[in-house]
């Protein structure tokens, strides 16, 4: 069936671990006909965590695209994971989606990564709907919630929607439906159906007052950005639905405000009006604006150009995922522009060459549908290219654009491994290859003074599942070494040195000179290499060997051998000599001033630094303080949330491993923690000593 582009609603479901996603999900799927079978998370049943370690686990680890069909809406969905060590599929998935429903639980309210997503769709400007689940559950509090969105999120949330009860009860105090604020209707769902039935009656005498207060709120909190229901509202007498309707779908677009609802996904109440949320204030690709990219060559080179959500534009797409498969890899796209065709070649600006689109795929979840075309606004999967990679660009080469790629965060944690047998050791390197390729946060290098093959990634979790796809997906009997923390080197203030490479060979004089500016730049800039050269001053073919030089040991670490973050190099002279320099003289003199860098600078060695928290019931506090104090945490903030205290502290990364099995000895089991990367500050004098 063809998808005009604005009946599509790419969303995305994103939440803290353990909120609800995956069910919602199901439901969702359920509802609309995309699936015939209602999955469990705790059965392993769920369409979206088809991966056996997912089902194992019980939670999401790979985002998952499906799609479905609700009342002439074509919804594109990426089930995300709520784990941090794999918060990089929740940053890809961000990247290509125009809206997302954010999901909270009733009880825990907004939680560490609840923060982090959040801080993400603000980053990608994506519009939002919240979803309080769990109001089944004891201790769900639906006002608490709302609160803490104000004030931990700085968001404007505006309620569609009053619970009527709260909790578990055998009584009518329990949670049992959903007060409508637009419509002024109770809605109660069928369980005998699974929730796919449900009946609209009048609202319960005893909360008519509360609906009418909760419906004046809203009304009020809308008419700041609707002039036409600012009108009606002081015109007084019935406001019709729909003006009610444009107005939030216009503050939402805006991003001015966020709707609420709320339901418990798991008892099959509150998931219709979800998918109406979607439908009604949710963006289609043309509520969106075009998208932005850079001409990469040609007259035009680094110009900025735009590409509309237009069948009739040039073909543009950016691969936000690549998954590796046994008979070969499948690409994710969005595409932003024109229409992608099976048996196509498209251009990758990044590699300068041309890839091929053999197959085009709708994928839902671990099935897929073969599609001759797609159009712009659309995700697909892609099978074909061979060397594209999770950001790249795909583009008409006849108008090339590069698109803003993604950026991932630095990895806090690596082990050591090797293969059980040395006839293991080639298919261990293609093996980390196609890994590396599908999962940007992991990382492989080689430690040119030991020889070992060093993996890195966000956390114990992150590498432990590697590891078992390693020996599960590819066969491979792999010796992993103890985890280590990831450390990083940065230059202190700023150096200027001077290098003047001088060489007496048998086939004549080599050299060249040098002025290596390096100064201290912010930690997530990276390494930036540039030059204040005259363009006579150097030939430009040599210029370009000497940058390439220059990054070259930057990249290759610093005086403890760990990677450099946050280093601005600028060559601010050079002493070029006609038949002296050569390559080789212009690398080794490159070679040796940031060598001087590296010795007259003052360099310091940074440990990853992540921000915890911990949630407790009060009798284990002082245990788990204590416990915090000697890993040299510092305590930030504490809140009680219910009955339970929560702590949120930074605290090392060397100092966390092992905190699982301590954090459930201290409290009986019943204390839990989430955990993530923050930042990173200079190592205290004991971390160099055991370098």
């Amino acid at each position: 069936m063809a998808r005009t582009i604005d009946s599509i609603r790419n969303i995305g479901i994103i939440a803290h671990i353990d909120a609800g996603k995956t069910t919602t999900t199901e439901r969702i799927l359920y509802y609309t006909g995309a699936s015939h079978r209602m999955g469990n998370v705790d059965d392993g049943t769920t369409q979206t965590d088809f991966d056996p370690e997912e089902a194992q686990r019980g939670i999401t680890i790979y985002s998952a695209a499906v799609s479905c069909r609700w009342k002439g809406a074509n919804i594109n969905i990426i089930d995300t994971p709520g784990h941090v060590d794999f918060t990089a599929e929740v940053e890809r998935s961000l990247r290509v989606l125009d809206g997302a429903v954010v999901i909270f639980s009733a009880v825990e309210g907004v939680e560490a990564q609840s923060e982090t997503v959040w801080r993400q769709a603000n980053r990608y400007g994506v519009p939002r709907v919240c979803f309080i689940n769990k109001m089944d559950r004891i201790g769900a509090g639906f006002e608490r919630v709302l609160q803490q969105i104000r004030d931990r999120l700085s968001a404007r949330p505006v309620p569609l929607q009053i619970p009527i009860g709260a909790g578990q009860s055998t009584n009518s105090d329990g949670f049992r439906g959903v007060i409508d604020l637009l419509t002024m209707k109770a809605l109660y769902w069928d369980a005998e159906t699974r929730g796919e039935k449900f009946r609209e009656e009048e609202i319960p005498a005893e909360q008519r007052d509360d609906a009418e207060l909760w419906r004046g709120e809203m009304l009020d909190a809308l008419s700041l950005y609707d002039e036409d229901l600012m009108v009606a509202c002081m015109e007084g007498g019935e406001i019709p639905q729909e003006l009610m309707r444009v107005a939030i779908r216009r503050a939402t677009l805006s991003r001015e405000i966020q709707p609420v609802l709320c339901g418990a996904s798991l008892d099959y109440i509150g998931v219709q009006p979800v998918l109406d949320a979607v439908n009604w204030y949710l963006p289609s690709p043309l509520d969106r604006p075009p998208v932005e990219g850079i001409v990469p060559s040609g007259r035009q080179e680094g110009q900025r150009v735009v590409r509309r959500s237009a069948a009739d534009e040039p073909v543009c797409a950016l691969i936000f995922k690549v998954q590796a498969e046994s008979h070969g890899d499948l690409y994710f796209a969005r595409v932003y522009s024109g229409v992608l065709t099976g048996n196509s070649k498209l251009l990758n600006p990044r590699l300068g060459r041309k890839e091929m689109v053999t197959q085009l795929w709708h994928v839902q979840s671990d099935s897929r549908e073969k599609v001759e075309r797609v159009e712009a606004g659309d995700i697909c999967g892609v099978i074909g290219p061979r060397d594209s990679a999770t950001g790249d660009t795909l583009c008409d080469a006849s108008v090339p654009v590069t698109l803003e790629s993604i950026v991932f965060p630095e990895t806090v944690i690596s082990m050591a491994i090797e293969p059980d047998s040395s006839s293991d050791r080639k298919k261990l390197e293609d093996t980390l290859k196609r890994l590396e390729k599908q999962d940007p946060t992991f990382r492989v290098r080689s430690n040119t003074e030991t020889g070992q093959t060093i993996i890195s990634g966000m956390g114990e979790l992150h590498l432990e599942i590697i590891r078992n796809r390693m020996q599960r997906d590819f066969n491979l009997r792999v010796k992993f070494h103890k985890p280590r923390v990831s450390y990083r080197e940065k230059l202190l203030g700023e150096v200027r040195v001077v290098e003047d490479f001088h060489r007496q060979l048998p086939s004549g004089v080599i050299g060249f000179g040098l002025t290596l500016l390096a100064r201290e730049l912010d930690q997530g800039a990276g390494i930036q290499v540039e030059h204040r050269l005259s363009p006579e001053a150097i030939p430009k073919q040599f210029l370009q060997i000497l940058l390439e030089s220059v990054q070259k040991e930057a990249e290759a670490g610093g005086n403890y051998g760990h990677p450099i973050m946050g280093l601005q190099l600028v060559v601010e002279a050079v002493s070029f000599r006609e038949g002296e320099s050569n390559e080789v003289a212009i690398r080794t003199a490159a070679a040796e001033a940031f060598r001087r860098v590296r010795t007259d600078g003052k360099m310091a060695v940074l440990e990853p630094v992540m921000m915890l928290e911990v949630t407790t019931p009060e009798d284990f506090l002082g245990n788990i303080q204590s416990d915090l104090n000697a890993r040299r945490a510092m305590i930030v903030n504490s809140d009680r949330r219910g009955d339970l205290c929560v702590l949120q502290c930074e605290v090392p990364l060397i100092e966390m491993f092992g905190y699982s099995n301590q954090v459930r000895s201290l409290s009986q089991g019943r204390a839990s923690y989430s955990m993530q990367p923050h930042r990173y500050e200079i190592a205290p004098a004991s971390v160099l000593e055991n370098m």
